[in-house]
């Protein structure tokens, strides 16, 4: 198995610094941007495996002559190894009704993890095919456990149970992310909320997934949500985990 992976790239490039893919003889994991960039980089990495060679580097720019018009420039490095373990950020979903569900759904394709969270046994079944549950009469004792960086998303049936699972999860400062459903009210019911029970509310996103569409479909709501969750957790995963060059 090669690994290829994108070292540096200037201007317009297709792919960022970090991107890879994994080429075998007859398999491809991944990828650097498609095009012509990556048919070249598909090439190379199965010559290399046919010859042996341990590492190469490939230096492409991407204009008329490969027949690629972004208009920047593309350092390859290639070597041998296969896909590591990747450890994505998780997203603990609190509430497994209609938008807890779309939102679960929503993030399976993301370079995040996320566990859809009830104490209803009936509304987890109903989750979509690969959705990672988790049924538990104590919710708050889930974010108590929460890995350092997870986001926090409370959506569930009950008014009184969002307002103690966000309350919960504000007392932590090492979460990267700390959302309830609702609306500017529920918002401003929730400081008032926190503040007698000693929490910042500043933290809070709420409601999540802002968008002006004015659509309330629970898919929708979830893919806004899903975007606004994407931005902050892998801005705060670089950042703990900066590529290395």
């Amino acid at each position: 198995m090669i690994r290829v992976r994108v070292i540096s790239a200037r201007g317009s490039t297709p792919r960022e610094a970090g991107a890879e893919m994994f080429v075998g003889p007859a398999s491809v994991t991944g990828t650097i941007g498609g095009g012509q960039l990556e048919y070249m980089a598909i090439d190379r990495a199965r010559q290399m495996l046919a010859k042996n060679e341990a590492e190469a580097r490939m230096d492409i720019p991407l204009g008329p002559e490969i027949g690629q018009c972004c208009g920047g420039r593309v350092i390859l490095q290639l070597d041998r190894g296969g896909p590591r373990a990747e450890t994505h950020p998780q997203v603990l979903i609190f509430g497994a009704g209609h938008v807890g569900r779309a939102l679960a759904l929503a993030l399976q394709p993301l370079p995040l993890t996320p566990i859809l969270i009830d104490s209803r046994a009936a509304e987890l079944a109903k989750a979509a095919v690969g959705t990672t549950i988790r049924l538990t009469p104590l919710p708050e004792a889930e974010i108590r456990a929460a890995i350092p960086g997870s986001a926090i998303v409370v959506l569930t049936h009950d008014h009184a149970l969002d307002f103690l699972l966000a309350a919960e999860a504000l007392t932590r400062t090492d979460l990267a992310y700390v959302g309830m459903i609702g609306s500017a009210t529920k918002r401003a019911q929730f400081h008032r909320f926190a503040r007698i029970q000693n929490v910042d509310p500043d933290r809070l996103v709420c409601p999540i997934g802002v968008n002006d569409t004015g659509d309330k479909r629970p898919a929708v709501i979830a893919a806004f949500t899903a975007a606004e969750l994407l931005v902050e957790l892998t801005a705060s995963f670089s950042e703990k985990y900066p590529c290395d060059s």
